[in-house]
């Protein structure tokens, strides 16, 4: 027992949560330093740092020949980086490629992988060698200017971090995900960074407007476009900064079309899948206008062919590329690094700074360890010039001394040498002794002494120190500077499509089995009296045009659905078609569901809050609101209406000053009128309140309509084909909310009511879908007007069928023929 006391003497109670939180953090800061962020002094992270330092040990300079990839990535997992291989030749492959390095730090030779997001060839193929950049970035390492710290096993040093003249961050950038954190640092200009850290170093505070008169902004190795500078601003300001970078095209222009060519892409950017995002939305008509999409690229540089259809307008096909595909792009900043083991976002100037006070420290250091060899050096030649002075007493004590250890201690009793300098002695050759040797030694000494003097001034002089910077950045700046790629426009214009169509009258119709089309106003130019008019467009034999408006291309046309579903599409973005074509699927135009069916079709120029939309349900529920509520357009609609349920959206219509009164009719014939103002206007998000209650079980809303005044025309339709046409006057006004009176007298054979319609409009048709699919078209000043409550008059024959649907419709032209016009134009048709 005492044993067994003894035994758990040692063991600590530790809360699990305790140890999980302790474990993660260790493991989140090895992420964070010793993997996926850069230093803010080299630019690097460790596995490029672990890369460079191998290659150099390799002796492997822009100026040998190059080795095989896998020797160099051997080099690295076995003595530095506890990794596996494909990680360390994926880092070493993109410091060889020229578009994902402003400065490539790495001379690759063979496959390196392409901007097409093509692979790099396997290790055992490929070649690779230092640049004259990795060399500056390398440069004094051997002169103890850095710190060494063991490798991963304890057997070797490795640099914690380089002395580079190059300020490596900012001139080619940093992407990584650590633990709860991310930079992504975007490639700049060599000259415009030089030229700032030449700035900061006689003015260390200097404001950021002065350091942008030097560095203009990122500059990409693909090139592109960046539009705006406040996300500039704003990235060097605060760290923190997005902007946009868009593709650089020209157009074009042949005899019939337009042609777009893509010169340069975003940063990142695959162009092979751009090509072919491209090629996908032509093809699904998401982008209208492109014929076709071809990659011309070859060695001499990038060309994307977008060929145009022979009417498209080659602005609004760009912009619909910039909105829709990669050809725009958004680079989020953010100016994270380490500094000193920790992780922090950075401002320009703070980042210059650090990479100043890096290379003062190098420079220090340099200087230190020249000056200590040069000490050693002259003390050694002190030595030398004693002997030179002494050489026949000291040839005597050496040839009478037994050995070189008598000998040396000897010369160092002597003539007051030090141990080294009696050993230097003792090992100088003979031919030192001639007079022009001597000269040489003497030489060497004095050169010594004016480098050990001008090396201490370098340490008590800051002025100094600066200078060697300036000298040191400026041989950089010269070495590798180069062109702008990427240019950069003041402002942010984003073209609004709409500002390059014009706003014009035209004709959309929409057919009963959802065709939509839209056609210029002035392809039914006015004819005289008796004219036989035009037709509105063809259709399939089950289907019909069921709404016709004039709106104007800059409109808004809401459809809403019986789910209680508002979509929006703008009247442009209907396809023009011809006047005999069938049209678009609408489908293929909204994101309408699978079980959605259009019930209501408005159209709108503004969405002024002195105009309401009204929403009519299945259970008698009507709902107002304010149609300022419905302007933010989204491309997947919104909710127009909360619906139970049970219920669902019957029709909806737009409410106006001219609008007074409301009108419901319902399955079993009863109606009910009641004044506008009874409705109040509520939130979009919300149910409604109750328009009519229902007489007879299984009743419900089948139609409603609005009502400017008494004269207003109302045409009712049951499910035999009885209907009749009667002024609104003669339905009574009542309160929101009762049961209502007779809309038309039912009985057996009349069959229940299917619809009722506004017929105030004498150019419009009857038009009725039995529910075998036959379709009746009757004119509406056949039907004569009748009192509220009778049955009417037979409409239509549906010879034992019921009438389905009812709808006002545009009217046929009389003798159903077509002009000369369409004959002779041979207009297609456009299906879904």
């Amino acid at each position: 027992m005492d044993n067994l006391l003894d035994n758990t003497a040692g063991i600590v109670d530790v809360r699990i949560d305790d140890s999980i939180k302790d474990s993660y953090l260790d493991y989140s800061m090895s992420v964070i330093v010793g993997r996926a962020l850069p230093d803010a002094k080299d630019g690097l992270k460790p596995v490029h740092r672990r890369i460079l330092y191998a290659m150099h040990t390799l002796n492997l300079t822009s100026k040998v020949k190059y080795v095989k990839s896998a020797k160099i990535v051997g080099d690295v997992i076995g003595k530095y980086h506890p990794h596996g291989d494909k990680p360390v030749y994926d880092a070493l492959v993109r410091m060889a490629q020229d578009f994902s390095m402003r400065l490539e730090l790495v001379d690759g030779q063979g496959n390196f992988g392409s901007i097409d997001g093509d692979a790099a060839a396997a290790m055992r193929y490929t070649e690779a060698r230092m640049t004259s950049a990795s060399e500056e970035i390398l440069r004094d390492i051997d002169k103890d200017t850095v710190d060494f710290v063991p490798n991963y096993d304890d057997t070797l040093k490795e640099p914690d971090v380089l002395p580079t003249r190059l300020p490596n961050l900012l001139i080619n950038g940093s992407s990584g995900i650590a633990v709860g954190m991310a930079t992504n640092i975007p490639p700049h200009r060599v000259d415009e960074i030089i030229d700032a850290l030449l700035c900061v170093i006689d003015n260390p505070n200097a404001p950021l407007d002065e350091l942008m008169q030097f560095v203009k902004g990122p500059d990409f190795p693909t090139g592109g476009v960046i539009y705006g500078k406040q996300g500039i601003i704003d990235a060097y300001a605060t760290g923190r900064g997005r902007i946009r970078v868009r593709a650089k095209t020209h157009i074009e222009k042949t005899k019939t079309k337009d042609i777009i060519i893509v010169d340069e892409v975003p940063y990142q950017v695959n162009k092979a899948k751009l090509v072919e995002q491209i090629s996908e939305l032509a093809k699904e008509k998401i982008i209208e206008g492109i014929s076709e999409v071809r990659d011309e690229s070859d060695r001499e540089g990038m060309r994307i062919v977008i060929e145009l259809k022979k009417d498209a307008m080659s602005e609004i096909v760009l912009n619909h590329l910039y909105k829709s595909t990669a050809m725009e792009s958004t680079f989020g900043i953010i100016l994270l690094a380490i500094n000193n083991k920790e992780p922090k976002i950075f401002n320009l100037l703070e980042l210059l700074n650090i990479f100043i006070s890096h290379r003062k420290t190098i420079i220090i250091r340099r200087t230190i360890f020249e000056l200590e060899k040069a000490k050693a050096r002259a003390h050694i030649l002190e030595g030398l010039k004693i002997a030179l002075d002494h050489i026949d007493e000291v040839i005597a004590l050496i040839r009478a001394s037994k050995d070189s250890e008598e000998a040396k201690i000897g010369l160092i009793e002597k003539f007051n040498l030090s141990e080294l300098q009696a050993k230097a002695i003792l090992e100088m050759r003979l031919q030192r002794l001639t007079g022009l040797e001597r000269d040489k030694i003497e030489q060497e000494y004095a050169q010594l002494l004016a480098e050990i003097e001008y090396l201490n001034s370098i340490l008590k002089s800051e002025e100094k120190l600066k200078d060697i910077i300036r000298t040191e950045l400026l041989e950089v700046k010269e070495k590798f500077s180069s062109p702008r790629k990427t240019q950069i426009e003041e402002d942010y214009d984003a073209i609004d499509i709409e500002d390059l169509i014009p706003n014009e009258p035209v004709v959309v119709t929409m057919s009963h089995r959802g065709y939509v089309k839209r056609v210029q106003l002035k392809t039914y130019e006015k004819q005289n009296r008796g004219g036989k008019g035009k037709i509105s467009g063809n259709t399939h034999d089950d289907d019909f045009i069921e709404s016709f408006f004039v709106a104007n291309t800059h409109d808004t046309i809401m459809f809403i659905t019986n789910r209680g579903q508002l979509y929006w599409l703008k009247v442009y973005k209907i396809p023009e078609a011809g006047r005999t074509a069938i049209g678009k699927a609408v489908v293929n135009l909204i994101n309408l569901q699978s079980d959605e069916k259009i019930m209501a079709t408005i159209t709108t120029t503004d969405f002024h809050s002195d105009k309401s939309l009204v929403f009519f349900t299945k259970n008698g529920i009507v709902k107002r609101t304010n149609l300022s509520e419905y302007s933010n357009i989204r491309s997947v609609g919104v909710r127009a209406i909360n619906l139970d349920e049970d219920d669902e959206l019957v029709t909806a219509n737009i409410i106006t000053q001219d609008i007074k009164e409301l009108f419901i009719a319902t399955f079993k014939g009863m109606c009910i009128r009641f004044g506008i103002d009874e409705v109040r206007e509520i939130g979009r998000v919300s149910r409604g309140v109750t328009g009519i209650r229902f007489k007879a079980k299984g009743d419900h809303v089948i139609a409603a309509v609005t009502i400017g005044n008494d004269t207003d025309k109302l045409l009712t339709i049951s499910e035999q084909g009885i209907g009749k046409q009667t002024s609104a006057g003669e339905y009574r006004l009542q309160s929101r909310g009762g049961k209502g009176v007779i809309v038309m007298k039912l009985t057996p054979k009349t069959g229940n009511l299917v619809s009722v319609v506004n017929v105030n409009d004498e150019n419009m048709d009857l038009m009725v879908l039995t529910s075998s699919g036959k379709m009746i078209r009757v004119d509406t000043e056949a039907i004569r007007a009748s009192a509220r409550n009778t049955s009417g008059v037979k409409i239509v024959n549906v010879a034992g069928e019921k009438v389905a649907f009812a709808v006002i419709c545009p009217k046929e032209d009389k003798d159903g023929e077509k002009d000369s016009e369409e004959k002779d134009n041979g207009e297609s048709n456009n299906n879904e």
